[in-house]
């Protein structure tokens, strides 16, 4: 059985977990600006795999991954994912929803949308045909309450939770209240407007995934799977496929 290093590096954390079979171990989450290869080689030095895959959305820290584990799998549309890309510029996509659209047709099926809860909120589909063709980007929920912060005088950075009320008695409360249902709000109408383009006839599975799937999707009513964990089981798909 291969012991497969799975690596998904995201602007603010990377999740890291091993493989077995199909069975992934608990995952580490570690802040991604502070990455290098010595801290990668302190964690790992003591193992050996049969394979490391990456995805990453910040390049420069590809190169500490590749200090760390020479050859390792770098995710890009030129790999076996097991979806076809219907895409005008593949070497633009990236890894990240790479993976997620290689999770997506391989667990789930097609045709499918996926959307990725994190830094940016990020929205795949994937054709009645098992192709990716495209999605949407959008500011992720903690980039649009910081925003807040940083360009105003008097309102706070927010914990995010699920808002006790509609009506905020307080700045932190009204902010809340903005940020959790107007962020569901965003997604409930962007959801509606690739479904009405891409799908017209068949309704597509809908998954979540990242690091706010929980809190957003989970009373939304339109999802059909959460799964935090969608991105690092596409790294595993992609390594079942191409190891």
């Amino acid at each position: 059985m291969k012991k497969i290093l799975l690596i998904d590096i995201s602007n603010s954390f990377t999740k890291i977990c091993t493989a077995a079979g199909g069975s992934l171990s608990r995952v580490k989450r570690l802040p991604t600006p502070s990455l290098d290869a010595a801290q990668l080689c302190a964690l790992y030095s003591s193992h050996t795999f049969d394979g490391v895959v990456l995805a990453s959305v910040v390049p420069e820290k590809n190169r500490e991954v590749r200090g760390a584990f020479p050859g390792a799998l770098e995710v890009s549309a030129s790999l076996d994912l097991g979806v076809g890309i219907d895409y005008p510029s593949p070497r633009t996509i990236g890894a990240d929803r790479l993976a997620n659209a290689a999770a997506c047709a391989a667990l789930h099926g097609f045709p499918g949308i996926v959307v990725d809860f994190g830094t940016a909120v990020t929205f795949d589909v994937i054709s009645y045909a098992g192709d990716y063709m495209g999605g949407v980007i959008a500011p992720g929920l903690n980039a649009m309450t910081g925003y807040l912060h940083d360009r105003t005088a008097l309102l706070p950075n927010i914990k995010l939770r699920e808002p006790t009320s509609a009506v905020g008695r307080s700045t932190r409360d009204a902010m809340l209240s903005g940020a959790i249902h107007g962020y569901r709000g965003l997604v409930k109408e962007i959801l509606a407007q690739i479904r009405s383009e891409a799908f017209p006839k068949k309704r597509p599975l809908i998954i979540a995934t990242g690091g706010d799937a929980e809190l957003i999707a989970g009373r939304v009513g339109l999802f059909d799977v959460v799964d935090p964990l969608l991105t690092l089981r596409g790294l595993l798909v992609i390594a079942q496929r191409n190891l």
